[in-house]
């Protein structure tokens, strides 16, 4: 029991930090700055505006659960310690 526990709680770590990497990600290559890079916009004489960008707010809400849940596995691992023979 320990060792899954101890393995689930370093799977949701690296699973977080990937999401997490991977939302830094999106929000990186789909703000303003795309605008400076399209081929369209580099044409004399046009102008392009950036409107807006869709609230990302669920997203992050996500990263937070799963550190929040990474760290309830990381507690798990202390009170299955406590309860098997390695502890005594």
């Amino acid at each position: 029991d320990l060792a899954i526990t101890v393995i689930t709680a370093f799977l949701w770590l690296v699973g977080t930090s990937a999401w997490a990497k991977a939302l830094t990600d999106i929000k990186i290559s789909t703000g303003a700055s795309i605008i400076l890079e399209a081929e369209s916009c580099k044409a004399p004489g046009t102008t392009c505006l950036f409107a807006s960008v869709t609230s990302m707010g669920t997203l992050n809400v996500s990263v937070v659960f799963g550190l929040l849940n990474m760290i309830l596995w990381g507690g798990n691992v202390w009170f299955v310690h406590k309860d098997n023979n390695l502890h005594n």
